[in-house]
């Protein structure tokens, strides 16, 4: 987290004026991503055009009990196909990931594996460069991960992407999403919510990203909720390329202590 301020620090003095962050989605505007932090953007790839965006590498560290849990994702990337003006197609797929546990006798176990996949279609119901953006984006994940990765069980649900652009490089990202989710037990589905509020600022070609996130899971064996704090910085070398940074901090029990990140997307 360090890392990230201070590069914003060292940015911020160079730059001679100010722009906004990236949300178009025409062809000469900038790259718009739904990375870094959990957020989703309105933006959509320009129709006939690729986009990938991925993690190079993600860590995630939890901690309860005695108990001490790591998992590592070797990368983590979405594919975006443009299909219209307005819309796009997406699959994210984990290729690889490998969980470590240890427990307060100090028994290490590990599980490696591929992880599930998810196919997102995402529609922009505003116009590709207004001050206010809203999307629909309904999702569905196919279980192709090993027990102890996965779940093996059929999820899906819908996120609202909502961007609003502000005076001076400014933008406000807001993400209600309703979840359909298997219920802990195999037998049956339940309704989950995720909501997000995240602000970000562009310096130059910089730009950071402060969240607050939730998960509000209502299984009926009981509500699991979670909270955290989600801040990154992204830099655009050009236009068509992204790198990023970012680290999310789990805010009680029931969220990954701390996950940390870097990134890379790409259009063309």
């Amino acid at each position: 987290m360090r890392v990230v301020l201070f590069a914003v620090l060292i940015a911020s003095p160079l730059v001679a004026q100010e722009v906004a962050v990236p949300t178009a989605s025409t062809v000469d505007a900038p790259i718009c991503t739904d990375r870094p932090t959990k957020s989703n953007f309105a933006c959509t790839v320009p129709k006939g055009l690729f986009q990938i965006e991925s993690d190079g590498l993600t860590w995630l560290m939890n901690s309860s009990g005695g108990t001490r849990g790591d998992q590592l994702l070797f990368t983590n990337p979405t594919f975006k196909y443009g299909l219209s003006d307005r819309s796009d197609i997406q699959i994210n797929w984990v290729p690889f990931t490998r969980i470590r546990s240890r427990d307060a006798a100090g028994t290490v176990s590990t599980l490696s594996g591929i992880g599930d996949v998810t196919v997102r279609f995402k529609q922009r119901l505003t116009s590709p460069d207004g001050a206010f953006q809203l999307a629909i984006l309904p999702f569905v994940k196919l279980p192709m991960a090993r027990a102890g990765i996965g779940n093996g069980k059929l999820e899906g649900g819908v996120a609202v992407p909502i961007n609003i652009s502000v005076p001076g490089g400014w933008t406000v990202t807001l993400g209600p999403q309703l979840d359909v989710l298997a219920d802990a037990d195999g037998q049956g589905r339940h309704a989950g919510f995720t909501g997000l509020v995240n602000i970000a600022k562009q310096f130059g070609k910089f730009t950071l990203y402060n969240e607050l996130w939730t998960s509000q899971n209502f299984d009926p064996a009981g509500t699991v909720q979670q909270y955290s704090y989600d801040v990154s910085l992204a830099w655009l070398p050009r236009p068509t390329l992204q790198f990023d940074v970012g680290a999310n901090v789990g805010l009680n029990r029931n969220t990954p202590d701390l996950v940390g990140y870097v990134g890379i997307s790409t259009r063309f």
